[in-house]
Parts: C-alpha cells; structure tokens; sequence
C-alpha cells in the first residue's frame, strides 16, 4: 500500500476537496474529555468540512469492557470503516474540532487505522479550528456514502497491553514508557474526570507532556527539526524500543505521530492505559509486586 503524508495542511485539502479525486474520505474523528461538557457528535451534525463523515471512537471500539474507546476486533472495524465507504485504497483525512491545541483526538484515529494495516491515513494539521480560520467552506449536510470493503491487517507492533506494560516495568525491560499526560495528571495533583479513577502514574514511565510535540500559537505540530531537539531534550531514543501511554489512550498517540514524522514508525500504545492500570491494580498488589 503507497504511504501519504501522516499530516497534511488546510490547503492541500481544500484542494483536492475541490478537483475530482474520489477516494479520499474525511473522518471527523473528534472527541472531548468528560469534564468539557461538549457533544462532538452534535457538532458534527450542526457543521462540519464538506463531505466529512464522523467517526466514533466510543462506538469502533471494544463494547464488551468497561474501559473507554478500547481497540475493537478486526472485524467490527472492517464492518464500521466499511460503512464510512472506506477501502483498502481510500485515503482517510482525520480532522478534530478541539479548540486548546490544534490536534487531539484525530491521532487517535490516525493510530487505529495503522494498527489495523492501513498507512493511507492523514491528519489535518489545525483540525476544524484551522480550517475555519482559513475561510473555508462548512456545512451540515451528511454526505450519503455506499458501503465499501475494508479488509484489517493488524499489527501488533503498534499496541502493547497491561500485561506487556507489568512485565516492562517490573521483570526485563524491553521499551521505554512514556506518559504523555499533563504534569498534574502524572503527579497525581489534578482531579480525575474519570469515574472512580485518582490521577497518577505507571512506576518507571516518564512523564513527556504531549503539548511539546505541539506549536500551539502556530496551531500545528512542530517541524522534524524541533521535534527531533524535543525528543533529544527528554532523552528519548528513536533508535530504541518506545511505548507512550496516557489517560485512556489518545494523548498517546501524538507520540507516536510524532515519532512517526521524525522516521519512527513503531512506537507502540499502550490502549488501556492509566485508566486500566489503575482499575487493575492498588496498594496491596503494589506491594506484592515491589517484594516479588
């Protein structure tokens, strides 16, 4: 399958939203924390880039746990992305309505596709917030697509577990851990705004907010160069085995876009978590696990 470029810009899309090219899909793949009291999938239907269609992290996920927006099976996402007219030769543009940092659930978006084979993905580099300052063209009219076959090749090299994650920290080490969470939530010093989870952290990870991967005011991701000084300052190696994790697994994945524009196209997240570290663990079987 031909490779595209992980983030693409404003223009280009409006470009080729304009000429006659057919297989490019855009996914408004936005999401928003619990304590934003915001509805993306009402968004969506009050405006959004023409031809858009949305794409539910809580909905093409594992609805058999408890955990948030878990990777689902192969087939339930061959069956969802299939619905969205996608194939295996559609290019899919992810796109978020996030207004505090230009990119945030649509590297979300962009990881799943990959873990399950598909490289042909993009994110818009701004997301809406961008697009709408750029005076391009919005509507709320939902586009009527016919269904399409998309066959999931998964690739475990992109995802690591709980198990993994405990054997990592606490038997051989085989990757680094970074959480890519705010200080406060790494610390333990902000409120939790998922229910019946404290704020803290995996022992042994390392706290790399994913804001540094970000040009904030310029509302884009930083070039190579900075991200490659970035990633040096916080003595990560690209050369060597990485694994990112968050709060429930979208933070993450800005480091492995991030990652992935810098030439390193594996590093792994660990899907479920703090929210399933913390669920699955506490202070007895802490200290079983520091004695063992």
């Amino acid at each position: 399958m031909d490779k595209v470029d992980p983030v693409i810009s404003v223009e280009w899309l409006a470009e080729v939203l304009a000429s006659s090219e057919k297989n490019v899909r855009v996914l408004d793949g936005s999401y928003h924390l619990p304590d934003a009291n915001r509805d993306p999938r009402a968004e969506y239907d009050s405006e959004h880039i023409p031809g858009a269609l949305f794409f539910d992290i809580d909905q093409c996920a594992d609805l058999t746990t408890k955990l948030p927006h878990m990777l689902p099976k192969p087939e339930d996402f061959e069956q969802y992305v299939g619905k969205l007219g996608i194939n295996n030769d559609t290019h899919v543009v992810v796109y978020d309505t996030n207004n505090d940092f230009p990119l945030f659930s649509a590297e979300r978006v962009w990881w799943t596709f990959r873990v399950f084979g598909h490289e042909k993905v993009s994110v818009l580099d701004g997301g809406l917030t961008k697009w709408r300052k750029h005076n391009k063209p919005l509507t709320s009219a939902v586009a009527q697509v016919a269904e399409d076959r998309f066959k999931a090749r998964f690739n475990p090299r992109l995802v690591v577990n709980f198990e993994e994650v405990e054997a990592n920290q606490y038997k051989e080490k085989k990757f680094d851990l970074f959480d890519t969470r705010p200080a406060e939530y790494y610390d333990g010093t902000a409120p939790s705004f998922f229910p019946g989870v404290k704020m803290g952290s995996i022992p042994g990870s390392v706290n790399f907010p994913f804001t540094e991967l970000m040009d904030v005011e310029q509302q884009k991701f930083k070039s190579k160069e900075e991200l490659l000084k970035t990633f040096e300052q916080f003595s990560i190696d690209l050369n060597t085995p990485v694994a990112a994790t968050c709060g429930s697994g979208i933070w993450a994945c800005h480091l492995a876009l991030a990652a992935y524009l810098c030439g390193k196209e594996d590093v792994a997240v660990y899907d479920g978590s703090w929210v399933e570290w913390y669920l699955r663990t506490g202070p007895d079987r802490w200290l079983n696990v520091l004695q063992d």
